[in-house]
């Protein structure tokens, strides 16, 4: 496969692991051991049952019939909000916390901005009885309330990141640093596929389960396993991997990642990092993030906090350079509209994430034949107070 990793932890001139001395047994125990743990005959045995016992796999390939006829072509919705939890994030919230286990470790830290993969994070430790901790940026805990309380719910501590710009950003810092604190008996389990290899390779594969799904549903639906377009949102990036991964060396499938151009793409507002963006490392990887001259992280901004992140995931940046996928990007306004015109065609009220991707649908032009599949990444119920304070329900 000409996108995926190589032995060194690239994809072509991004990831690697450029980590503090003091991580480097855990990465180094990591990389040596995830990929004999992961393809265990009695880890894909457990793996498999959880995600269909437990989160419900697979999860539903809906066609949306008023919304394909507003837009003139098939388009179907890959239905993660429909997961236990409400969101694409436990998918891999499972992957590691089984993979955490078998590496023997007591402890469980996370990083999270909508909540989602904390409440993921939160739940998967909840049901193996492992202590958890989840750092959150403060401005995140405000906005994304509901979430806070059901980690608490589920025995997590959550710890508020009171630094920068106290989002997402400022959690995976504060993350990081316990881990640095904690190397021997922590396991950090990152929600996108971001941070120092083997992460990016490793949370994309257990999220390749949504379109190694997708391909066998959409054979169903219409007997091909191709669509002509998938399209995902992306902040750091782990529904849009799991939703482009298996489709990745079939070119005749158009890959469209949404960027949050938050309030304008030139506004100052804004996380569109593959625009705004240049190469450097964040989290302990090569990539494509916003960043002043002098090297400074430039404080990203979208009303979605699951998009509030300064860059993109190292074979994000890879597909963007390679010209592979096509990265775009979506106002705060023009993803709640989309939001609101789901939740009233089709009865479905998406994360506001998840609305960027649809939002996207205004901007294109299909043929009437074309066979369109939307990552819909998670439910709305998270966000319907910002939905409630834009429209004045």
């Amino acid at each position: 496969m000409k996108y995926s990793v190589n032995e060194q932890g690239y994809y072509g001139d991004f990831g690697g692991a450029y980590i503090p001395e003091m991580l480097y047994p855990n990465i180094e125990e990591l990389r040596q051991q995830y990929n004999q743990i992961i393809t265990e005959p009695s880890f894909r045995a457990e793996f498999e049952s959880l995600l269909k016992d437990y989160v419900g796999r697979p999860s539903p390939l809906y066609l949306a019939k008023r919304l394909s006829e507003k837009y003139g072509a098939n388009i179907y919705l890959k239905r993660e909000d429909l997961n236990h939890t409400g969101s694409h994030k436990i998918n891999n919230a499972i992957g590691q916390i089984l993979l955490a286990e078998r590496l023997g470790k007591k402890r469980i830290i996370a990083e999270t901005g909508a909540g989602q993969h904390g409440v993921a994070t939160a739940t998967v430790c909840a049901l193996k009885g492992i202590e958890c901790v989840v750092y959150m940026g403060e401005i995140d805990m405000a906005r994304q309330a509901p979430n806070v309380a059901r980690m608490k719910m589920l025995g997590a501590k959550v710890v508020p990141a009171t630094s920068g710009s106290k989002t997402l950003k400022d959690a995976t810092n504060e993350a990081m640093r316990d881990w640095i604190n904690n190397p021997v008996d922590t396991h950090y389990i990152i929600g996108s596929v971001v941070g120092p290899y083997p992460y990016p390779e490793m949370v994309a594969r257990f999220q390749s389960i949504i379109s190694i799904e997708t391909k066998k549903q959409l054979a169903e639906h219409t007997g091909t396993e191709l669509p002509d377009y998938a399209i995902a949102c992306v902040g750091g990036g782990s529904n849009a991997m799991g939703m482009f991964y298996s489709f990745l060396d079939d070119e005749s499938v158009k890959l469209i990642a949404v960027e949050a151009a938050g309030k304008g793409v030139d506004s100052g507002h804004s996380a569109a990092t593959s625009v705004l963006g240049k190469e450097g490392i964040l989290h302990g990887s090569r990539t494509i993030l916003m960043q002043t001259d002098d090297g400074q992280v430039v404080e990203p901004y979208s009303i979605s906090a699951g998009l509030d992140y300064p860059g993109i995931g190292p074979q994000h940046a890879h597909l963007h350079k390679v010209k592979r996928a096509h990265y775009v990007s979506i106002t705060d306004d023009e993803a709640l509209n989309a939001g609101l015109l789901l939740s009233q065609l089709e009865g479905i009220i998406p994360a506001i994430e998840s609305a960027h991707a649809f939002a996207y649908l205004e901007k294109m032009q299909f043929k009437a034949d074309d066979t369109v599949v939307i990552c819909l990444s998670g439910r709305g119920d998270k966000d319907l107070e910002t939905y409630i304070k834009h429209f004045g329900f």
